[in-house]
């Protein structure tokens, strides 16, 4: 049988983008699967309207990392009909039309060195007409992505792009614990404890809207650098990585641009 590609979106308040974007990704998806984080806007009522994608609904807001792991969980629990799970942002910044791209990189990968996680970067390629940072927003992702590279050994650009594939059967070795916005960074901890393959690929730079809430205190970036950095000291305790990248964590991240 084969298996298919499942495009998971998650939302939260995303009536302003939520048809646009489900109307260019339906265009490149084979499958889509959209999260609703308890959405109290009229994103619910619109999902009703999109025909042909499977909708899981969160009855309160729990957090980005929440809807995430909710899409992992059910690519694993549908990995007779999935391959490969890519997720999307749904507030207009990721291109739809890179979708096929993604896909074809992931099972283009010889059986016997697959790549684990596809992961966008808007740092890797220059694009024309690319949007600008907030600088709170850039200097967090240089300091953290930094600090990753360092400990982890890994040779990242961008740590907290939205638009990755990830190989269904990898999913199942995460255990996802942070509901929040710092989910991303337990990834990259528990991708290099278990020596994971990482690979990147350009993505435009685009910000549709700057002043967009990360919700209470983290709206302070002082404030979520801090709480991204306590995420990284509990998730490398746990996993015992302590070392330096020099003396134990090489050679486990790729890039790809063409």
């Amino acid at each position: 049988m084969h298996r298919k590609a499942l495009v998971a979106l998650p939302v939260f308040n995303e009536e302003r983008h939520v048809i646009e974007v489900l109307t260019e990704v339906r265009k490149y998806a084979e499958a889509i699967l959209v999260v609703d984080d308890g959405s109290s806007d009229r994103t619910p009522e619109l999902l009703k309207e999109v025909s042909g994608i499977e909708v899981l609904t969160h009855p309160e807001n729990r957090g980005y990392g929440a809807a995430l792991k909710s899409a992992f969980d059910y690519a694993v629990a549908h990995q007779d009909e999935y391959d490969v799970l890519v997720t999307i942002d749904c507030d207009g910044q990721h291109e739809p039309t890179l979708l096929p791209d993604l896909v074809r990189q992931m099972r283009e990968r010889p059986a016997d060195d697959p790549i684990d996680m596809l992961s966008g970067s808007r740092y890797l390629k220059q694009f024309d007409g690319a949007s600008i940072p907030p600088e709170d927003r850039r200097q967090i992702n240089v300091a953290v992505t930094k600090r990753i590279n360092e400990q982890l050994g890994f040779e990242l650009t961008d740590t907290f792009c939205g638009l990755k594939a990830y190989r269904v059967e990898a999913l199942a070795k995460f255990n996802v614990t942070d509901l929040g916005y710092a989910m991303p960074l337990q990834l990259w901890v528990q991708a290099a404890a278990q020596g994971m393959k990482i690979v990147e690929f350009p993505v435009p730079l685009v910000y549709l809207e700057e002043e967009r809430s990360f919700g209470g205190s983290l709206d302070d970036a002082i404030k979520r650098k801090a709480y991204y950095d306590e995420v990284l000291d509990r998730e490398m305790q746990a996993a015992g990585l302590t070392c330096c990248a020099s003396e134990c964590c090489n050679d486990r991240t790729d890039s790809y641009c063409d």
